[in-house]
């Protein structure tokens, strides 16, 4: 019974999230907001590059960060600035994991591209218990940060 509450609450929580997606390959990023929608999350928007990451961090509590993007390496700088500034869950997803491996002041780690779907649920599951204050098993996918 116990099991079933946890799950219940998880699922409550999860759905109240609002996820930015910080990634200019359109293909990846419309993927990955349809997977997040089909777990019945709101996407709180798509942003190719730092000014609209910015833009769009108001209406956020979780981002997944391409390092790379249309305006150059500028994702480790935007998702610095979306967990200092806007108090978002940052999670970088990207080809070249090496570029932020000594972390990233206030991001929570990084996943190395592709992401397959059932990854995307594990690390919405972990980053929404983590907002929570609750104690979460890291996905094993993701290196996490200090």
């Amino acid at each position: 019974m116990a099991t079933n509450v946890v799950r219940s609450w998880q699922r409550e929580h999860l759905m109240e999230q609002r996820v930015l997606i910080v990634e200019d390959e359109p293909l990846i990023a419309l993927d990955l907001e349809v997977t997040i929608e089909e777990m019945g999350v709101h996407v709180a928007g798509l942003a190719a590059d730092r000014e609209a990451a910015l833009r769009l961090a108001p209406l956020a509590d979780i981002a997944f960060v391409d390092v790379n993007l249309s305006d150059g390496a500028t994702g480790p700088d935007i998702g610095r600035r979306l967990a200092e500034d806007h108090g978002i869950s940052v999670v970088f997803m990207t080809a070249n994991p090496e570029v932020v491996a000594d972390g990233v002041r206030g991001a929570l780690g990084v996943v190395q591209k592709p992401v397959m779907p059932w990854v995307v649920e594990q690390l919405l599951r972990y980053v929404t218990a983590r907002r929570a204050g609750i104690l979460a098993v890291v996905p094993p996918q993701m290196t996490a940060f200090a």
